[in-house]
């Protein structure tokens, strides 16, 4: 038997060793090799939103930003040059040209197939100055046709119909309300008084015809039910209360959130009172979807302005409960909330993203670490360069620009002051492994909304959702991102926005890679045998890994 005296080394061994790790810094700065500041591709002006999306078509993932008082940015990883470039240019040959849109003020940006074409459409929340109530510019939908990207909400059956959204709104998500792969852009709008309720535009199909082009919109917030006026905010999607379906989660300013559960036929109902999540006092703002605690429930991070920030996990019986305390919960100004696992060691980590608006305000980061018969404990992490005491945080996002399978950081600043992008490296973890997962719908573009399990050998399930629009003003990358430690994924589970879902083994090999999951065709049968190996804790049931 130990003795008392090894009992308290061991014990102090692994402090030392958990407070080591959390010392060290998580972010480095590498705006100056990848996005050195200049004027056309990393000019020094107000930007608000970010989005990741396929912009040129060619298969790999580029970061959309929100130009407030100058252009709208498409930056690009240029393999060659090691670096980001902007391709949205000012020339009118460009495709990419309109994607500017200086004159539109934008703060919010989105990108999801409207049209179900296999293309993502870009979509511009923009505030033309306006704080509130009624704008005098309007959003714009940035579709691929005719060689070039153009604005849907210009075309004349379009004007005709008055659904271009000319209300001062704040964030933009995609949600596949009815399961069937062409998307809806849910606009959380900034009511003043009864002008400016919650909109969602989607494509009229029996008015439109996508060979041809013609994409004619309807804006159908009143038939779905989310029309509501409030001080709109933050805006998430994914299964929250659903099983698969996509439900839509509000943070909102001056009123209670929303919480609307799908019906299951794309209409809603607002369950945040039931849930315990209205926090009608509060100002919400950042907003991320994630199972903290590995129950396969979906739980909700939010950050209010200067309130207590929200760790809300979600219980067997569809209700919240907030276990944020100290410094997690401390009030800041915040605005971008990004939950990801930056180091790959299968814990998820929280950035919260503040704008130094009257004085300094530093980033802070969290890491959530799952515990098996407690709530998760929450450690301050050293955030790095990434504390940016001095930056007017605006919005932010996450992808992995080289391939190298860490998640890089960018984040934008406005409002307050004019300043570049920045763009962060994680110092961390580069020896861990992990797993990119991309699922894909019936018309094989991104499938937002979409949840994706890892059961893994030694450390339980791993949840993502593809992310439909998230943080504030912003949406992530469309891919299910898993660190792992020294860990491997077995099996992979994948369900979709209308219920359907796909299950298969992974080998060894395919750690570390990049695992594309096409749309299960008509009565395609994905069952696993009864050998798989479904990792610690699970066993086969029903074709399907299930708790023991």
């Amino acid at each position: 038997m130990w003795g008392s005296g090894m009992l308290v080394l061991l014990l102090f061994g692994l402090w030392y060793e958990s407070h080591a790790q959390n010392s060290q810094p998580m972010f480095q700065v590498v705006t100056q090799t990848m996005l050195p500041p200049d004027r056309l591709h990393n000019p020094t002006q107000l930007n608000y939103g970010m989005a990741v999306t396929d912009v040129d078509g060619d298969g790999d993932l580029e970061v959309v930003v929100a130009g407030y008082d100058g252009p709208n940015l498409v930056l690009k990883y240029n393999q060659t040059l090691n670096r980001l470039v902007n391709i949205a240019i000012d020339d009118s040959t460009s495709p990419y040209n309109a994607l500017r849109d200086p004159a539109g003020n934008a703060i919010g940006v989105t990108a999801c197939d409207v049209d179900g074409d296999g293309r993502e459409e870009i979509y511009f929340l923009n505030t033309n100055n306006a704080y509130s109530g009624q704008a005098t510019y309007s959003d714009k939908m940035f579709k691929f046709r005719n060689g070039r990207f153009e604005d849907l909400l210009g075309d004349a059956v379009n004007v005709h119909r008055g659904v271009a959204n000319q209300i001062a709104g704040r964030s933009v998500a995609c949600v596949d309300r009815k399961g069937t792969g062409r998307y809806s852009i849910y606009v959380a709008n900034y009511a003043k008084a009864n002008i400016g309720p919650h909109a969602l535009l989607e494509m009229d199909e029996a008015a439109s015809d996508v060979m041809k082009g013609i994409i004619t919109l309807s804006d159908v917030a009143a038939e779905a039910g989310v029309n509501k006026l409030t001080g709109g905010r933050g805006v998430v999607v994914g299964p929250i209360l659903s099983t698969s379906r996509s439900d839509v989660f509000c943070d909102n300013e001056n009123g209670p959130n929303f919480l609307f559960k799908n019906n299951g036929d794309g209409t809603f109902v607002d369950m945040a009172r039931q849930a315990g999540v209205e926090d009608r006092y509060q100002h919400g703002r950042g907003v991320a979807l994630a199972d903290f605690n590995g129950d396969g429930k979906t739980d909700i991070i939010y950050g209010n302005w200067n309130g207590p920030h929200r760790l809300f996990l979600q219980g067997s019986d569809s209700k919240f409960r907030d276990i944020a305390s100290g410094g997690f919960a401390a009030p800041s100004p915040i605005r971008t909330v990004i939950a990801a696992d930056f180091d790959n060691d299968k814990e998820l980590e929280v950035f919260f993203n503040n704008i130094a608006y009257k004085s300094n305000a530093s980033n802070k980061l969290f890491r959530v670490v799952r515990r098996a018969d407690a709530d998760p404990l929450i450690q301050e992490l050293n955030v790095g360069d990434a504390a940016e005491p001095q930056g007017r945080g605006t919005g932010g996002t996450v992808t992995d620009l080289d391939g190298d399978g860490q998640l890089d950081l960018l984040l934008a600043h406005g409002e307050s002051a004019r300043q570049p992008i920045s763009v962060f490296k994680v110092t961390q973890g580069s020896s861990n492994n992990w797993l990119r997962v991309i699922p894909r719908t019936q018309f094989g573009s991104f499938a937002r909304g979409a949840k994706v399990t890892a059961f893994t050998r030694r450390s339980g399930a791993h949840t993502r959702i593809i992310d439909g629009g998230s943080g504030y003003l912003c949406e992530m990358e469309p891919v299910a991102h898993f660190g792992l430690g020294n860990d491997e994924v077995t099996v992979l589970e994948v369900s979709w926005p209308d219920g359907s879902s796909t299950t298969r083994t992974l080998q060894p090999g395919e750690m570390n890679s990049v695992v594309e999951v096409a749309y299960p065709r008509a009565g395609e049968a994905s069952l696993l045998a009864n050998d798989t190996q479904c990792g610690e804790g699970f066993t086969v049931k029903n074709g399907r890994c299930a708790g023991l």
